[in-house]
């Protein structure tokens, strides 16, 4: 089992940033791929972006390539999000995900699931 804690989230206007970072605990943070993906009310949950066990590799959607950076420390079993240049589109539940297999895009490639941190952006 992997326990995931998110936290950073919070109302910003567009143009801001916020960094999420989300904490794991449990099985070693090493065996698995981490991404992140956000849910805005009314729609399906997306994927946003992930990175890969050592953190060599990332991929990030479309909406948020050159904006938002995804980075990972081993050391202290931790996921980021820094996100910049927000847009009120940006506005979701943003939740971080364990992936024992690879660090894909689909919600079925993830084992694991943190319970989400509110992002708001204002206009």
């Amino acid at each position: 089992q992997v326990q995931l804690k998110e936290s950073g989230g919070g109302s910003v206007q567009a143009g801001g940033s916020l960094r999420l970072s989300c904490a794991a605990s449990g099985r070693t943070f090493t065996r698995y791929a981490m991404g992140w993906f956000r849910q805005a009310p009314g729609k399906e949950r997306e994927f946003v972006a992930t990175i890969s066990r050592s953190g060599g590799s990332t991929i990030y959607a479309d909406s948020v390539k050159g904006r938002f950076t995804i980075s990972r420390d081993n050391a202290k079993n931790t996921v980021y999000l820094q996100m910049n240049s927000l847009k009120p589109e940006d506005t979701a539940v943003y939740y971080c995900a364990a992936s024992a297999m690879f660090a894909g895009a689909s919600k079925r490639d993830y084992d694991y699931w943190g319970q989400g941190t509110q992002v708001t952006v204002s206009s």
